[in-house]
Parts: C-alpha cells; sequence; structure tokens
C-alpha cells in the first residue's frame, strides 16, 4: 500500500495496541457444510479465516473488506477461544455463516495459544483458511515512519529491530498460510480487490491461481508458491527488432515458443501443475501463486505467463494474470 493510504491503516492497529497489550484481533472462514457438536447435536458450523501477517501489512484493511462481504469479523478475541466462537456460530442455526478472526503478535501470551487452537479446530475436523498478510521490510519502515509510531515489538530498538522480531514469530504461521498476500506494492484498493476476488460470491472455485511474471533482477515475489525460471531460454532482448516489444507481442511470443525446450517446457509444466493442483485440492489448500521469471520481467516471463495462464483456465482453474515488473525498463 502506498505511504498516504496507509497512515490510517498503521494508525489504527497502533491505537488498539496501546489500549490492550494484550490482544489478538480476528476474523474466521470454516468449509460450509462440516459438522461439530454444539451441545445439541451435530450443527453446520460457520466458515472460518484467520487474518495474520506482518503489523502494517493491511490487516485491518483486510478484515473491513470481509466486514464489508456480510462476514461477521470478530474484533480483540484471543487465539484461544477461536474454537469457542466457532462453537457458538454453529448454534447461531445459521445466523453467524462466516467468521474472521485477526491475530497478531502484540497479545504474545494470547498468540502463543494460537497452535492449540488450530489442533483443537483440526481435532474437531473444523476446516480453517489463514490469510497471512506481507510486506517489504522497506514498504513498512515507511509506514511506520510516515504516522511516527513505533513498531509494537521494537522496545527501546529501531523499527527495523521491531520488524525482524515479528517476522521470526511469524515464520511457522506463515508458513501454513493458504493464501499470501504481498502488499509492498498495493495501495488500500488493490488490496480490497484482490480480498474481494478471493472472497466474493456465494460459491468459490475449487483451486484459484495467480500467475505472475517478474524480473529476477528486481527481486523474487515474496507471496510466491512457485517459482518458474524461464532464463534457459535465449533473451529476445538481444535481438534488436524484438526489444522495444514485450510478451504481449505475437512476434516476441513466436520467438521465444520456437526455441528449442520452450513448448515442451510449457506441456510439461502444466502436467506437473495438474499434479500439484490435485495435491492441493485434498489438503484444502484454495489459493496458489506461480511466479514466472526471466532477467527483466519483460519478455520470456510475460510470454510464458500468458501461455501458462491459459492452460490453467482449461484445466477449470480459475486464473489471475499478472506482469508485475513489465514496463519497468
Amino acid at each position: 500500500m502506498t505511504e498516504h493510504e496507509h497512515e490510517h491503516e498503521v494508525g489504527r492497529e497502533h491505537e488498539v495496541e496501546h489500549d490492550s497489550t494484550d490482544r489478538a484481533d480476528g476474523a474466521g472462514h470454516v468449509s460450509t457444510g462440516t459438522t461439530i457438536d454444539a451441545g445439541d447435536g451435530a450443527a453446520a458450523i460457520p466458515e472460518l479465516v484467520i487474518i495474520s501477517g506482518m503489523s502494517g501489512a493491511g490487516r485491518s484493511t483486510a478484515a473491513k473488506c470481509l466486514e464489508d462481504l456480510g462476514w461477521f469479523v470478530v474484533d480483540n478475541l484471543p487465539p484461544a477461544l477461536i474454537p469457542t466462537m466457532v462453537e457458538l456460530g454453529a448454534r447461531s442455526q445459521g445466523n453467524v455463516a462466516r467468521i474472521a478472526v485477526v491475530v497478531d503478535v502484540r497479545g504474545r501470551r494470547f498468540f502463543d495459544n494460537l497452535r492449540d487452537s488450530l489442533a483443537d479446530l483440526e481435532a474437531k475436523h473444523v476446516t480453517r483458511r489463514i490469510v497471512f498478510l506481507e510486506s517489504s521490510d522497506d514498504a513498512l519502515v515507511r509506514r511506520f515512519e510516515s504516522v511516527r509510531r513505533p513498531h509494537p515489538l521494537q522496545g527501546d530498538g529501531r523499527i527495523v529491530d521491531g520488524i525482524a522480531a515479528e517476522r521470526d514469530l511469524l515464520r511457522e504461521l506463515r508458513g501454513d498460510a493458504d493464501l499470501v498476500i504481498d502488499t509492498s506494492s498495493l495501495n488500500v484498493h488493490e488490496l480490497r480487490a484482490k480480498m474481494d476476488a478471493q472472497f466474493a460470491g456465494d460459491e468459490e472455485p475449487e483451486l484459484r491461481a495467480t500467475v505472475m511474471s517478474f524480473g529476477f533482477k528486481y527481486g523474487l515475489p515474496v507471496d510466491a508458491d512457485l517459482v518458474v525460471d524461464c532464463r534457459f531460454l535465449p533473451n529476445p532482448h538481444w535481438v534488436p527488432e524484438l526489444r522495444p516489444f514485450t510478451g504481449l507481442n505475437a512476434e516476441v511470443s513466436d520467438y521465444v515458443f520456437d526455441q528449442p525446450g520452450a513448448k515442451e517446457f510449457l506441456n510439461q509444466y502444466t502436467e506437473l501443475l495438474q499434479l500439484i493442483a490435485a495435491g492441493y485440492r485434498r489438503e484444502g489448500k484454495r489459493y496458489v501463486t506461480i511466479a514466472v521469471g526471466c532477467t527483466g520481467g519483460k519478455h520470456r516471463s510475460v510470454a510464458m505467463s500468458e501461455k501458462l495462464a491459459a492452460r490453467l483456465a482449461t484445466e477449470g482453474i480459475e486464473t489471475v494474470l499478472v506482469h508485475r515488473d513489465m514496463g519497468r525498463e
């Protein structure tokens, strides 16, 4: 998100931080049709989504978006009470069909209970999804400095010290996340659009994919689940008549896929993704980000991403195509 648009975001999070040192925010989402013992027999439990991530990365915006979509958003709920909240939702006779819980590290004692809560939910066969909001150190530092407030974990140190401490505490949770959203270059509206794309509507597809072209020289996308390297193909940049164009142009795309191994790579990687997608579905993972890279993110990665996204769409996977670095050169 931009610094200006994050001023309210970071400020709101800090207002709550200084009101209570042992708090955890919340949002939840559970697969419809699951049942749980609600005291008076088996009852359908609500959908559950747990929102977490770095302070200043947009947790409040993500939670507000779900609230606007009709979710019951719980704020300041200790993680130890998440299973209880799910059971109460199951007793609501459908009045609380979707719950969102925001969890952070501001209350460390509460956060330590999160693992136990997740294990409890798993033991009760409750499906939960974790959304993790990520952002680069540089972006987070700018956001905290713009509101002139300390990071909740920096203590007597610097903002970067607090960020490092938080990353360490959240590392395991990030690894368990079903959806990681990098907000480093997103504004508030773009983050809301991403949340809308994932959670709006009554029926969700089995698997949603984001195919993102990028340039290695600009860094790996931090929210990538899978990374593809197209630098084994000749670079159109060194062909003078192709250099000004991008992988969206037919001349560049034809050049890329006329190279030895290009079509074979596309075909075999598509088959591999079908195998991976089947495993993701079995594990209940709904979202995957596939990063396709070349040197500058302009020619080879763009052409390969276009073809790969089209192939995934024909396989019934709802696909969003993003060209992160095209136009930066």
